[in-house]
């Protein structure tokens, strides 16, 4: 049997999602963002994943690490990303790894990742505390966590309210579905979410302060980032940009991985996973995941079978 998603996903397989999207006069928002990034993620560290990596936009920024995993939905995202980094970086370090599942449930040992990085992909989630509690627990004791969602009390939004343009609540707490698999989070409800999970937010920034047709058009991109950079400490004091990036520590006592652990079966929970060349094979509940062309390796299903 077929092991299945209990949420709905958002899968991007198949879509031109790095032409259509980043090559249409976005570099604005590329660059604030790695900006926002560069300053909150820990520069080194033995290993780091993101989730919703897409083809890896990001991944010159995760230089530091020793290892880094690119996690997505969709195979051929992944498979972008594999012809632009390859298996590893220029100097063999870092070592990049690339896994297709669902962010659900998560395929890693407790206690695996130095750091964890969600950019872009949080908007995406219909039960968004699932999501962090899972990020929790694939972090080691200490861990950093970067997260980027999209705010749903951003000053554009204020004034569509005020001039009744838009029927929701930007000061509403609960997330808002804008449009199929696309929400929009209230900053003080995505503190409260990230506190029961566990994660201890240490800095708020915001980012896309000028996210504006006219002025891209009109100022040099550059000029527009800069900008940007030397505003993005105010999300310290107030939340009023499309954008929010948050970074969080993991609780101190919380246990490591165990030195072979690397791999977690999303039927059992086991660690006990073998390499079968073509198939990972759980040595506890039989599941079989597959090992893609290029050594991409596929959670999104498990195929069951009799344990060994």
């Amino acid at each position: 049997m077929m092991a299945q998603a209990t949420n709905p996903i958002c899968d991007y397989e198949g879509s031109a999602y790095r032409a259509e999207f980043w090559g249409q006069g976005r570099e604005y928002e590329d660059g604030v963002e790695r900006a926002a990034l560069h300053h909150l993620l820990p520069p080194a560290g033995r290993r780091l994943i993101e989730i919703g990596a897409g083809y890896g936009r990001l991944a010159p920024l995760y230089s530091g690490y020793d290892e880094v995993v690119f996690f997505d939905y969709a195979l051929s995202q992944l498979r972008q990303a594999q012809e632009l980094w390859g298996a590893a970086g220029p100097d063999g370090r870092p070592r990049y790894i690339y896994v297709a599942g669902d962010f659900y449930n998560l395929p890693f040992a407790p206690g695996l990742f130095d750091t964890v990085t969600i950019i872009r992909t949080l908007h995406h989630a219909t039960d968004a505390p699932a999501v962090l509690h899972g990020v929790a627990q694939i972090l080691a004791p200490g861990g950093a966590f970067v997260l980027e969602f999209a705010n749903k009390r951003h000053l554009k939004a204020i004034i569509r309210y005020m001039l009744r343009r838009q029927t929701w609540s930007p000061f509403d707490r609960e997330p808002v579905e804008f449009e199929k698999l696309n929400f929009d989070f209230h900053p003080a409800w995505m503190g409260e979410r990230l506190a029961e999970a566990g994660l201890k937010v240490r800095e708020q920034r915001t980012v896309s302060h000028f996210r504006v047709g006219l002025l891209k058009r009109i100022v040099p991109t550059s000029l527009l980032v800069a900008f940007d950079r030397l505003c993005q400490p105010t999300g310290a004091l107030w939340q009023l940009t499309p954008s929010v990036f948050m970074r969080c520590a993991a609780a101190a006592e919380k246990p490591t991985a165990p030195q072979d652990a690397f791999f977690r079966c999303t039927v059992c929970g086991s660690t006990r996973l073998v390499d079968e060349t073509e198939t990972l094979f759980c040595t506890d509940c039989g599941a079989h995941f597959a090992l893609r062309a290029g050594r991409i390796y596929d959670f999104k299903a498990a195929l069951i079978g009799d344990a060994r």
